[in-house]
Formats: structure tokens, C-alpha cells, sequence
């Protein structure tokens, strides 16, 4: 029986590293290859060891796709593709092809530069990465082989995100990436057609979170700004460049405009400069308030919010600051933190998910001192606020996705084992299908049963109907009996005389011969017709006759009656039949081999 595969290197109960292992009908794809924000040692990077021990990754797999630009599904990429080894083609989207050398440099700047790392990837192994990049664009159907073909679908999120269908034959999964199933100020809501993939492979990262209405988190987010600015505190949200930033920048710009607002606000140089012109560039992939205003307003181009110096953190008086990263594990926004963390007055927001080992997870769990690197401690008496504009789907947008895509399967990844057996219990109860959440490392094996597309020719339906009468109900299976003939890779069912014709072949008959042993007194002729009698009056409904040569046929069965001179109680009944009566005939030779009743025994 044909199955499915699927083994998470990173992502496996677990949120960062994500790196899935699919094996579909002999092909392997690898689906994304992030790094863990929460480690820097060698945990950091995805176990490439259980691909292969020594060698290249190459011939081990057929293809490696990339759902997004965020550095815990693309970060260990040029690790894998330039120093583990692998020359085969890497697929992602246009945005993400564009956006993800940038992330990926400022990533290894920060590692290798900053904090003087070894082993790691450089400048042209990331340009050498990129040059075995296919581009994919939406619901656009890309030939990856023969066999093995993909299909990305829109998944809000970021910019760029896209979810995946893999497809080898009849057999398809579906891997969704990170997705967000409610449109946002820049961006739409992801979505997917009724694909009935046998694995959709979903992110959970909220598994047990419904979120309250974008508009009260919004005022919510707006209230807690305003007051501390008022109050002349400081304001830091540390995000990641593109997504969320966009989100709140807009949504800070709009509100300044409107109350008038004097209090600067800043966002950290360089990256987003960069962010801003890709949205520019690809403005298809926003919403449609952004396409529609973009021709007399570009939203990305903001009046109220300027570029970002080191200097200003010392600046007196209040001010916001968006700066990167969001999980405050390096970079700007800790260093600001440090700080700012000892004023009462100031407030960070924490807008997205923070992985476990991160700052950022640390304040949000109510931490007040903090072990810092060189043995320092950092009191935090600045107010800590948790809002969530994670650009993730919640439970319902999960149960949503699902309803959407109508899966045989379902597996779990990106997120908490807690949470996670939470909407695994509540995914199997509401839709009666399997649910997985496998750890990293451990393999998921699910068993397909393909449907293999056949055409049925006109005659063929015509001489079926004839023969079996109209369909009573047209989702039931019925049986057909016919010729199958494949020709460039499709198959088509036709009556044999079609096929002979086709094919050019002179007709043969197939016909089963049984012998079956058989006591009684009479003479052959007389057993012949009470074999007659006993079988019209068993089989109701069969064309059965008695005919002058001396056989019996049933439909196309034929029954003889032969005896030796020497034992003439002794018989032997012979059974002819073709391969369209195999089932009566098994069912003759059997009732025979009883023998007959004792009514018409003593006959």
C-alpha cells in the first residue's frame, strides 16, 4: 500500500528551527530550513545527520521549498545548500527570493561580526545559496520532475508567504507555513481551494488561543502608547523588520495624524528602509485598500515616523521606538531595553511570540531580574505589555483552514506539545480525521489509497447501462468489465472489441474447466436433467437450458456429464465457463460438489 512520510528536523513540538522531511511517492522534499532563535550553540541549525551521515545532501533529496522569509524557516539555508551540501533547486515565492538574502546577512552580521562566531556561513555563501533559487509564483503548477509537481497558495502573514501542495500522482500534501486566516491593515487573509491533500501539515503556534477582535486590540495598543507618552515615558516595540512593523507603523501614523501628536517616533535604520521598498515593489501582494490607495497615497511612505540613530537613546523626553529584532535575543531593540528597563515610566510591548530562551519570553513570564552575558543583572521596573498582533492563525483560523482544504489527514508543527494535544483532541473529535504532532526526529508514516483517473469510453457506458439498467444512485461504486489500455501515461477503459481493433489483435477465448466427482445411480442423461431441475429451481432469475447435445448451460457455463463403463454410478460432472461468469462458475462447482437433494434423488 502506498504511503506518506513526514519527519520534522526542527518545528516538532517545538517553535523555531522549522525543517520538515516529506517522502510522497518515492520523491523527498524538505519543507523549510530555519534556525532556533533560543539557542547558539550547535542546536541552533536543524540535525541535517539524519538525512545522511557523510556526503552531500543532493541525492538524498528532490527539491527544498521555503514558505517565508522569517529567519526560523529560511536562517540555516545557506548552512544546509553551502556547507552540509546541496545543488538542487530551492523553491520560494518572489518577495521572499528578494526579501531573504537581507535578513540573512543582517543574521550573520550580528553572529559573526558582533559576536565573533565560527563555523558559520558568509557573505558569498549566501549569494550562492540564492543562485539556486526558483522562483514560484501563485497558484502557478511548477514541474519540479517528471513525477513531482507544487503549487503555492497565498498565505497572508508576511509578505510573501505562501503555503505549499505537493503532489506525486494522486498521492498530495499540504504544508502551510506560517499563515494568518483574518486580513490586517497591509496584508490579506490566507487562502487555500478544496485540494483534499491526504496530509495538511499545519502550523500551531496558538493551538489554544481564540484572539478578541483586531479593533479592541487595536485601541487597546493606541490607549497604552498615548498614556505613557503623556506621562513623558518611552515606548520601545521590538519587532522583526517586515510584517508586524508595517502593521503598527501604519496603524501609529494614522493616530498621530489625527490627535495630532508631537512625541517622535523612530524605527531602527537600514532593514527597513529596505522593507519599505520591497513592499513597494510588490504591492500586488498586499491588500486591496493598499493597492487602491497606492496610485495617490503611498501607505508606506510615513510623515510622522523617522529613521532611528544610537545616539537617540539617551534623548530626553518621550518618544516610540520600533526597532529589531522582536524577540529581544540581540541586536537594537536589547540593547535599548538595557536602557530603558530601570525607568517605571517607560513601557515596552511585546506585539508577537517570543521562543522559550529569548528575552523577550523571559519578561513576558513576569521576570524582574535578568542575568545578563559577563555575569551582569538587569532589574526590570519598566512596564511589560503583551499584545497580540501575531500575523499567526488561532484555533479558529486552524479549524478554519481545515473546513477550507477538507484533509484525510492532519499533522501539527510550529508550536507547544501542551497546546498542541489540546487541538489535536478537538481537530479529531470535530472532523473525524487523524491528527499527529510527532517530536523532531520521529517519523509519521500514513498509508494512502490513490484513486488512479481512468476515461471510460462512450460504447462501453452505453453497452453497461444496457446490460446492469440506469444508476440508481451515481456515488455508488458499480463494476465495470473492459479492456485497459494506457498510452501516454492516461488510462482508458474500452470494450475488448474496441481494443482488439485499436490494437490490431485477432480475439482468443478464455475459458475455466473445473471436474467435479459425483455419485448417483441413474443413467448420465437422466443425471443431466435432474441437475437441470435442481438448479432452475436454486437459481432464480439465470438463463438456464437443457439443450439437444446433451450439456446444461448457465449464462455462459457449460455442464456435462460423463461415467466409465466399469464404475457407471460413478461421475464425473464437467464445468466450462468464461471469465466474465468466474463468480457463477466458483458458485456451481461448489453447489455440485454437494451433490443433490434426496427428493430429487429418488427420482
Amino acid at each position: 500500500m502506498p504511503e506518506i512520510k513526514v519527519t520534522p528536523l526542527g518545528a516538532g513540538q517545538d517553535v523555531g528551527r522549522s525543517c520538515i522531511l516529506v517522502s510522497i511517492g518515492g520523491k523527498n522534499i524538505m519543507l523549510d530550513c530555519g534556525m532556533h532563535m533560543g539557542y547558539n550553540d550547535d542546536r541552533r541549525f536543524p540535525d541535517f545527520s539524519y538525512i545522511t551521515q557523510q556526503g552531500r545532501l543532493t541525492e538524498f533529496l528532490d527539491c527544498v521549498i521555503i514558505s517565508h522569509f522569517h529567519l526560523d524557516h529560511c536562517g540555516a539555508l545557506p548552512y544546509m545548500s553551502e556547507m552540509v551540501g546541496y545543488d538542487g533547486p530551492i523553491y520560494m515565492t518572489h518577495p521572499t527570493k528578494a526579501i531573504c538574502p537581507i535578513l540573512l546577512e543582517d543574521f550573520r552580521k550580528i553572529t559573526v561580526d558582533k559576536k565573533g562566531e565560527t563555523n558559520f556561513f558568509t557573505s558569498q555563501m549566501i549569494k550562492d545559496c540564492m543562485k539556486k533559487v526558483v522562483p514560484l509564483n501563485l497558484h502557478q503548477t511548477v514541474q519540479v520532475d517528471d513525477e513531482l509537481e507544487i503549487k503555492a497558495y497565498y498565505a497572508g502573514h508576511v509578505l510573501g508567504a505562501a503555503m505549499v501542495q505537493i503532489k506525486v500522482g494522486s498521492e498530495s500534501v499540504v504544508y502551510t507555513g506560517d499563515y494568518n486566516m483574518t486580513p490586517d491593515r497591509h496584508l490579506g487573509a490566507a487562502w487555500i481551494d478544496k485540494c483534499r491533500p491526504d496530509i495538511l501539515i499545519s502550523e500551531s503556534t496558538y493551538a489554544t488561543t481564540i484572539r478578541d477582535s483586531k479593533r479592541c486590540r487595536e485601541r487597546d495598543f493606541l490607549k497604552k502608547v498615548h498614556e505613557t507618552v503623556e506621562r513623558g515615558g518611552k515606548v520601545l516595540i521590538p519587532v522583526f523588520a517586515l510584517g508586524r512593523a508595517q502593521e503598527l507603523c501604519i496603524l501609529l501614523e494614522t493616530f498621530w495624524d489625527r490627535m495630532n501628536m508631537k512625541a517622535p517616533i523612530y524605527f531602527s535604520t537600514g532593514l527597513t528602509e529596505k522593507a519599505n521598498h520591497y513592499y513597494k515593489l510588490f504591492i500586488t501582494w498586499t491588500n486591496q485598500k493598499i493597492r487602491k490607495t497606492f496610485v495617490q497615497r503611498n501607505m508606506f511612505e510615513f510623515k510622522h515616523i523617522k529613521a532611528f540613530d544610537r545616539s537617540y537613546i539617551d534623548n530626553p523626553g518621550p518618544m516610540v521606538v520600533f526597532a529589531t529584532p522582536g524577540m529581544l535575543h540581540a541586536g537594537l531593540s536589547l540593547q535599548i531595553f538595557k536602557k530603558w528597563a530601570s525607568n517605571e515610566k517607560n513601557m515596552i510591548i511585546m506585539p508577537g511570540y517570543c521562543v522559550q530562551g529569548t528575552i523577550g519570553h523571559k519578561i513576558l513570564n513576569g521576570q524582574k531580574k535578568l542575568e545578563l552575558e559577563n555575569r551582569q543583572t538587569l532589574e526590570v521596573k519598566l512596564q511589560v505589555e503583551y499584545m497580540s498582533f501575531s500575523a499567526h492563525a488561532d484555533a479558529k483560523g486552524i479549524m478554519q483552514l481545515i473546513r477550507m482544504a477538507e484533509p484525510r489527514n492532519m499533522l501539527l508543527v510550529h508550536g507547544e506539545a501542551k497546546k498542541m494535544e489540546f487541538l489535536k483532541d478537538k481537530i479529531e473529535q470535530e472532523f473525524s480525521i487523524n491528527c499527529f504532532m510527532p517530536a523532531n526526529g520521529e517519523t509519521i508514516t500514513v498509508l494512502t489509497n490513490p484513486s488512479v483517473p481512468v476515461d471510460i469510453s462512450l460504447s462501453l457506458l452505453k453497452r453497461e447501462m444496457a446490460l446492469g439498467g440506469p444508476l440508481t444512485d451515481p456515488k455508488k461504486p458499480r463494476t465495470m468489465h473492459g479492456t485497459l489500455i494506457m498510452k501516454d501515461n492516461s488510462l482508458r477503459l474500452v470494450s475488448p472489441e474496441q481494443a482488439l481493433k485499436e490494437l490490431g489483435l485477432s480475439e482468443h477465448q478464455l475459458r475455466f474447466t473445473c471436474r467435479v466427482p459425483f455419485q448417483d445411480p441413474h443413467s448420465d442423461s437422466d443425471t443431466l436433467v435432474r441437475i437441470y431441475t435442481h438448479l432452475k429451481s436454486v437459481l432464480k432469475g439465470y438463463t438456464i437450458q437443457h439443450l439437444p447435445d446433451g450439456t446444461v448451460m448457465v449464462e455462459s457455463i457449460v455442464i456435462k456429464v460423463s461415467s466409465s463403463p466399469e464404475e457407471p454410478n460413478t461421475k464425473v460432472l464437467l464445468l466450462s465457463w468464461s471469465y466474465q461468469d468466474e463468480d457463477l462458475g466458483s458458485f456451481l462447482s461448489t453447489l455440485l460438489k454437494k451433490g443433490l437433494p434426496s427428493v430429487l434423488s429418488s427420482m
